[in-house]
């Protein structure tokens, strides 16, 4: 029995000393290297927009299409306060809106100084309102005191007059195109 234990202890060292062998032959695994660093970059910036270099009366002369509302201001003696820091908003009407008014009342207009400034600052917003900001009121006061109705059932209605484009920027404010004057109660 005692040579048997002796066998058996000696097979069981075998193969102690085997596994370790194999142990030992077999190649650790090479460590992983270290991720190479990473230069840093500049944060990203999205490009500043370019400042816009002309106010409303400049955009709206330069649309070619606001004749007759330039010589309505001009008229009114309000070029000054729109050329000014502002900003405002102006629901600017172009010059087929003013067609659509009688050439007598036109002149007429033209001619009342202080019922033309009324009717053009019913036309002008005190801020810089997108069309976001126009479409999410029931109703804008004017420079002149009085409400503008917004409607945007069919589209986007201001006074009862239809926005044709909007978002126009200038330096100190916004213009949204209008097809028709607005006439405020007097």
């Amino acid at each position: 029995m005692k040579k048997l234990s002796s066998i058996v202890l000696s097979l069981s060292l075998v193969a102690i000393v085997g596994c370790k062998k194999e142990e030992a032959a077999t190649p650790a695994p090479a460590p992983t290297p270290a991720p190479a660093p990473v230069e840093a970059k500049p944060a990203e910036v999205a490009p500043t927009p370019a400042p816009v270099a002309m106010n409303i009366i400049d955009t709206a002369k330069a649309a070619g299409n606001f004749n007759t509302l330039i010589a309505a201001v001009e008229a009114a003696g309000l070029v000054e306060t729109l050329n000014g820091a502002g900003p405002f908003t102006v629901f600017a009407p172009t010059d087929e809106a003013f067609a659509k008014i009688a050439k007598a009342d036109l002149d007429a207009l033209l001619a009342d100084k202080a019922k033309l400034k009324a009717v053009l600052t019913y036309h002008v917003l005190g801020g810089s309102k997108l069309a976001t900001d126009v479409t999410a009121a029931k109703e804008l006061a004017t420079v002149n005191g009085a409400a503008l109705a917004i409607d945007t059932t069919a589209g986007v209605k201001v006074g009862g007059a239809t926005v044709v484009k909007t978002d126009i920027a200038a330096s100190n404010g916004t213009i949204h195109v209008i097809d028709t004057v607005l006439m405020p109660k007097m």
